[in-house]
């Protein structure tokens, strides 16, 4: 019989060994696992495309946009690593969720209106991520193919068998029962971004190389090349898949929860790691987006590892694609554990009594190690991927979903609810100087982001009159 001893409140005020203030089991994170975690998260499928969001916005607006949200996303959340203590940011109640942290400082609708919005985003990123690895697993079929067949080859291949692929890795990882427990898989996934990343700009460069000079202009794509209408919601577009690069605020106080206890606080390891990985991908950004756009001009594709042809040199594509897969496994489950918890602690509470949901069966591993097997936690986070992967399998759209889901969740996720957390933290009064500034930034965000959201809603119409569901290939 296991017996479960709970800290008494003086205990947890003096932070017993091996518990944290709060009574849980002691975090044991740092500046570089918490760095590991944001990494994973931001250099996802979404540095693929930006290229070809260079391209639209050409040389000039192209960096410029990039620099512009890499000071936006560092800035905001800077505020709401602020905001992860209640009060004291060294004694105040922790928040352990972003939702719980709104509750917190703004309580009323706008908790309800932020756990929607985060959690759908949540879910729109599974369905991205999916989409991406299945596009990363079929070119590499496809460049072997080229190699085995040649090039005039058609190698036909549907992106559905490698979405169901995907998704049956993703059930095994979802079994993973804490975010906190996932450390290994965000360092094995940051590693596998910078793989590919690298592996994009050398190949960029080498095209260059080829090309004799750098392509592109001043404006980006021009007018002939496509419509003017065309021109316009495809900058739009760029705008949502610049957004959807640097989105992770919506998955940073659960981060931050896995920190160790101060000091330093918290918040300022946060801060340090939020600067360290905004700066280490807002570079790999800028060079592999301004080094795409130079080697293939008003052509730079979707996905830049699609660019390069399939056939020269395959087997360094291959490893790229194949690194993009484990990588996109790893930030599936970054931005996912979230949900499954919310979703798990919510049935906990709606029906304490039930041995299905509560139940935990002890498997023996080894003579020291075991896995608790919750049947709630098997079937719920097993249906969820399987919805997201049929969902994917109807929408293949890389593009236009990726501008989409960066345009929906930026403005309310990554810059509304910080700032507005952070007013209540610091007492910021209001009509002040500093007030009226965060009300400014927060409003041109509002801006950039339902422009963004218009352009890529008009890409998907523009995708769904052509396509037919479950029949892509290529």
């Amino acid at each position: 019989m296991e017996i479960s001893i709970e800290p008494s409140q003086q205990q947890r005020q003096e932070g017993m060994k091996g518990f944290d203030d709060d009574g849980r089991v002691s975090r044991t994170g740092t500046v570089w696992t918490a760095s590991s975690h944001i990494i994973t998260a931001v250099i996802g499928s979404g540095v693929l495309s930006l290229a070809w969001a260079v391209a639209q916005l050409g040389w000039i607006a192209g960096p410029i946009v990039m620099i512009i949200f890499s000071f936006v996303t560092f800035y905001t959340s800077s505020l709401l690593a602020d905001c992860y203590r209640t009060g004291d940011p060294i004694t105040g109640k922790r928040n352990y969720t972003y939702s719980a942290a709104v509750h917190s400082y703004l309580g009323g609708m706008k908790v309800k209106l932020c756990g929607l919005i985060q959690y759908l985003n949540l879910f729109g990123v599974a369905i991205g991520y999916t989409i991406a690895a299945s596009i990363s697993m079929m070119a590499i079929q496809r460049s072997n193919c080229f190699h085995e067949k040649g090039h005039r080859s058609p190698c036909h291949i549907s992106s559905n068998p490698y979405m169901i692929i995907f998704g049956v890795t993703q059930i095994v990882f979802s079994q993973i029962p804490d975010f906190d427990q996932i450390w290994w898989l965000s360092i094995v996934a940051a590693v596998m971004s910078f793989t590919y990343s690298s592996i994009g700009l050398a190949l960029g460069i080498a095209h260059v190389v080829a090309n004799g000079g750098f392509k592109g202009s001043l404006t980006g794509i021009s007018i002939g090349s496509v419509t003017q209408t065309e021109k316009v919601w495809h900058s739009l577009q760029a705008l949502g898949d610049i957004a959807f690069a640097y989105s992770y605020s919506m998955i940073l106080i659960e981060i931050q929860d896995t920190i160790k206890a101060p000091p330093p606080s918290e918040a300022k390891v946060m801060k340090k790691a939020t600067f360290l990985s905004v700066a280490v991908t807002t570079f790999f950004y800028m060079v592999c987006g301004c080094m795409g756009y130079a080697a293939f001009g008003d052509s730079a594709p979707g996905n830049l590892l699609t660019g390069f042809g399939f056939y020269n040199p395959f087997w360094l594509l291959d490893i790229a694609n194949a690194a993009i897969v484990i990588h996109l496994v790893g930030a599936y489950q970054v931005f996912c554990q979230p949900l499954f918890a919310f979703i798990e602690k919510w049935a906990n509470r709606t029906w304490p009594d039930s041995k299905f949901i509560s139940k935990e069966i002890r498997i023996r591993l080894s003579s020291t190690k075991s896995y608790k097997l919750n049947l709630f936690r098997l079937v719920w986070r097993s249906a969820f991927v399987v919805v997201t992967t049929v969902i994917s399998m109807l929408l293949p759209f890389f593009n236009d979903v990726v501008g989409l889901l960066g345009a929906l969740g930026f403005w309310p996720l990554t810059v509304y609810f910080p700032v507005e957390m952070y007013i209540v933290q610091k007492k910021v009064p209001k009509w002040s100087v500093r007030w009226a500034c965060l009300q400014m930034l927060s409003f041109a965000c509002l801006v950039i982001s339902v422009a963004a959201a218009v352009g890529s809603i008009a890409g998907v119409v523009s995708d769904l009159k052509v396509y037919k569901p479950f029949k892509s290939g290529s």
